[in-house]
């Protein structure tokens, strides 16, 4: 991709050349032009190779990046399954920014039941620190745990991405709620949800108590969530926090709309969400995700059939959702999966899953994850650009995270479903750009 302080360097130096070719081919003409034109014809060429010579050195440091192979990208394990009842995850990281010299990663993921579906455990957090480059083993902390009510049901904070709020220099955890039915093993049918959230007091590693995000009291919130979202941070410290909603249940047609939020370092209030996307298939819209880029906010949306996306100028109001297709025309052949967005300066990817990759043997087509690089102008995916991020598995991904750790990688964590004790449950791609 083009790095920007080269081409900064490279049109400052050729106007420094254009400047002084002119001096040259000036004098050159003067002294020599009418005496000797041959002499002066031969100069003025000799000094047009040399430009061109230094243009094309100059633009191929400029455009390194983009001639040379893709960004490379490492596999590890971070976590294998630990028994024969549960495997980990939404495996999500939110960075803390250098503080006494050095960052800190934080990871949440959480267990999850074998038997049943949506049988969650409370949140767990792991811990990397930049200084000795080590993942501290599973916390569980209390504050993220399940609760239950009096008929024995059970509430769980689910599907949450952690992410660092600068202007509260606090770690800003949101998510969703999920009712459980221990009885039969699965969400509760027609239960609500609520907007979640919880801030780690990261000198202590230690999370406050979830807490729901108070929603206007209509009936089509009886079912709202932001998980699995990426979240967008204004100047002022607002939040622009993509969320989903349906009147009943998991089960009933959601609308996706961003909300605008204010976090004073404790409490997550809504202050107003911008026009609801509604497409009349399936479950609707669920699970969008937001980035900016070059002055446009961008939305990408899950639906069970095909993934969509819609873009806005203030973050609140965006056009109608096109179905998400490569540069030749083709659609994104994904469906009822996740999608999540990798911002850099000068570019911008989505990382998702698709048919056609010789996995129609893995569930919803989890696995291999893909990139590609967006075409910022036509909300096109550029299939020359496309890369496998995480590999086929069985069973597949699904579910994961994006995080930056520094200007030159980043990483990509996902929980494979079904893992089995001694094997990878929570995988890492470490992007090196």
């Amino acid at each position: 991709m083009l790095n920007i302080k080269n081409l900064m360097a490279y049109i400052g130096l050729s106007n420094h050349m254009k400047s002084s070719l002119s001096q040259v081919l000036k004098m050159e003409l003067q002294q020599n032009g009418r005496r000797n034109p041959k002499k002066a014809q031969s100069t003025v060429g000799h000094c047009l190779d040399r430009l061109v010579w230094i243009a094309v050195v100059m633009m191929l440091w400029v455009c390194k990046v983009d001639l040379h192979a893709q960004p490379e990208i490492r596999v590890d394990v971070l976590l294998n399954a630990q028994s024969d009842a549960s495997f980990w995850m939404h495996p999500r990281i939110g960075m803390v920014p250098h503080d006494q010299g050095h960052s800190m990663a934080v990871m949440t993921l959480q267990e999850t039941d074998r038997e049943g579906t949506h049988m969650y455990h409370g949140l767990t957090t792991m811990v990397w620190d930049s200084r000795d480059k080590k993942w501290s083993s599973p916390q569980q902390d209390s504050a993220l745990a399940r609760r239950r009510d009096a008929q024995g049901l059970i509430e769980v904070f689910v599907d949450a991405t952690p992410s660092w709020h600068s202007k509260t220099r606090k770690m800003l955890l949101t998510g969703a709620t999920f009712w459980l039915d221990p009885q039969i093993k699965k969400h509760l049918p027609d239960g609500g949800s609520d907007v979640s959230y919880s801030q780690l007091d990261h000198q202590h590693l230690a999370w406050s108590p979830w807490s729901k995000l108070e929603l206007p009291s209509e009936p089509k919130f009886h079912f709202a969530r932001a998980g699995c979202t990426q979240r967008v941070d204004l100047a002022d410290g607002d939040i622009l926090l993509p969320i989903y909603f349906g009147g009943k249940g998991n089960d009933s047609r959601h609308k996706a709309a961003v909300a605008r939020c204010r976090f004073d370092g404790n409490v997550l209030s809504y202050l107003e969400h911008g026009n609801e996307l509604s497409i009349e298939v399936a479950r609707g819209f669920v699970e969008p995700s937001l980035c900016l880029f070059q002055g446009r906010y961008l939305l990408t949306l899950r639906n069970d059939l095909k993934p969509y996306v819609a873009w806005s100028m203030d973050g609140l109001h965006f056009s109608k959702p096109q179905v998400w297709r490569f540069d030749d025309g083709s659609e994104l052949e994904s469906y009822n999966t996740q999608q999540h967005w990798l911002v850099l300066p000068d570019a911008c990817y989505l990382l998702y899953t698709r048919r056609g990759l010789d996995n129609d043997d893995i569930f919803r087509l989890r696995s291999p994850l893909m990139m590609s690089r967006v075409d910022s102008t036509t909300l096109q995916l550029m299939k020359s650009t496309e890369r496998e991020v995480l590999p086929k598995l069985k069973d597949g991904f699904g579910n994961f995270g994006v995080c930056h750790v520094s200007e030159d990688e980043t990483w990509v964590t996902a929980g494979r479903r079904r893992a089995k004790p001694g094997e990878g449950s929570v995988y890492r791609a470490r992007i090196l750009w």
